[in-house]
């Protein structure tokens, strides 16, 4: 009886110690995969914030001219029409 106890006892470490091995090895396969998976995302949102910035700057350029158009076809005063108007005031207050 002694003996089969024994050998179970022996079995059971075997299989546990099998299973740590296991464990460890997948452990290592799972923290690779992390990183993979980190710097993966990383990348992708760098991209994105890259295309964003790019994107923000193609917007800004459309604003701006549907902005410049808006106030062409309103015949709004722009700031170098301001400058030649304070030029042209101060110079007849000075006569």
């Amino acid at each position: 009886m002694d003996k089969k106890l024994e050998q179970f006892f022996f079995a059971a470490l075997g299989g546990a110690l099998a299973v740590k091995d296991k464990l460890e090895a997948n452990s290592d396969e799972i923290k690779a995969w992390q990183e993979k998976s980190e710097e993966h995302a990383r990348s992708f949102f760098d991209e994105l914030a890259k295309r964003g910035e790019k994107e923000k700057d193609q917007f800004k350029g459309m604003v701006k001219d549907i902005v410049k158009e808006v106030v062409t076809e309103l015949n709004l005063a722009t700031k170098d029409d301001l400058k030649k108007l304070k030029k042209e005031l101060s110079k007849k207050v000075a006569s």
